[in-house]
């Protein structure tokens, strides 16, 4: 990737910058669905790009330069437009073909595993209110809603990723211990350019009982630990520090953009009945434990009578469940499209 970036500099630094023109007698809206394609335009900015299988190939008219998930460049055959149709040349077509075919051929990055953790079970109900149903006290457990919602999650995540590996760390009323958590976390079995991300599921309290809303939070960032296995580490061993320092800060960024995608997505879903408390950063167990990207996420306050009470709703943990899901699907996205192609340059 670094070389083609470099070879094109240097091309236009000896005069390539001059637009290149080919044959350009093919529609490419009609090529692209042919195959199997998707063609985004927009006629303000004359620009536009192709999508296939999560990976983009973005190209401006007049402009031999094309993008490559927005991390890597090369040049082809200029597009143009006549009257109104954006028009290119099969060398075009056979450029971006090729892109999206290495990008299948097994050389990139994704998601592999996604691990649910509903928090507390068993002994442990967590963090407790009452509220008033017919007349009658009701107890909302936090143990019961994180679980009903990781249950829905679960069943849509593995609805939309056939392909990944959908985990909880417990998908019934049972107890574990906080290790046994990322210890299940740590051991999850993944493929070559796989990753895994870790989402643990809470309901607040406060003996503030005014106190409401949704947060997400993600391990510290000057929380040190170590993410690597040394005994695994090919490199020169001097170089573990610096190497895990990397996969460190890697983490924390994947973290943060979790947290965010998923307070994103809650928003929508429950934000008329509950406030953001937005993104902060603890030393949690479970996420400083978790060597991975991991965020915790508590849906709302058990001690506040008015929350509790939807907490205490299935349709309203369904919305929350959906808005999870959502931040979820926007990370693995995102994830996929920016790491999912890797230059044999490289």
């Amino acid at each position: 990737m670094k070389k083609n970036i470099f070879v094109l500099l240097a091309a236009f630094c000896l005069g390539f910058s001059q637009t290149i023109y080919a044959a350009n007698d093919l529609s490419l809206m009609e090529k692209a669905s042919a195959a199997g394609m998707t063609f985004f335009w927009d006629t303000l900015s004359s620009g536009g790009m192709l999508e296939k299988n999560g990976h983009q190939l973005s190209f401006r008219i007049d402009d031999p330069l094309v993008v490559l998930d927005s991390s890597a460049m090369t040049l082809t055959d200029a597009p143009s437009i006549e009257n109104g149709v954006v028009k290119v040349s099969q060398g075009f077509m056979d450029t971006a073909e090729q892109y999206f075919k290495e990008s299948e051929s097994g050389n990139g990055f994704k998601i592999g595993a996604i691990l649910i953790d509903p928090g507390h079970g068993g002994k442990d109900p967590g963090a407790s209110g009452l509220i008033s149903v017919n007349g009658k006290k009701v107890k909302v457990q936090e143990k019961d809603v994180v679980l009903s919602i990781g249950n829905m999650l679960c069943a849509r995540l593995k609805k939309a990723y056939p392909d990944k590996q959908i985990l909880m760390t417990r998908s019934t009323d049972v107890f574990l211990q906080l290790s046994e958590r990322t210890e299940i976390a740590n051991n999850v079995k993944l493929g070559e350019n796989e990753a895994i991300i870790y989402v643990s599921i809470h309901a607040n309290a406060s003996l503030d009982k005014k106190s409401s809303g949704y947060e997400v939070w993600y391990l510290s960032p000057g929380y040190r630990r170590t993410v690597l296995d040394k005994s695994k580490t090919e490199e020169d061993k001097s170089l573990f520090p610096i190497l895990n320092s990397m996969m460190e800060e890697e983490y924390t960024a994947e973290s943060i953009l979790i947290a965010k995608f998923i307070m994103d997505g809650l928003e929508p879903q429950i934000g008329r009945d509950s406030k953001a408390r937005g993104i902060k950063a603890e030393e949690w167990f479970v996420v400083r434990n978790s060597n991975m990207p991991s965020v915790l996420v508590e849906v709302g306050f058990v001690t506040n009578e008015k929350e509790a009470a939807n907490l205490n709703s299935g349709a309203y943990l369904q919305r929350i469940s959906t808005g999870i899901y959502n931040g979820i699907n926007a990370f693995v996205t995102h994830f996929e499209r920016s790491r999912g192609f890797i230059s044999k340059n490289d």
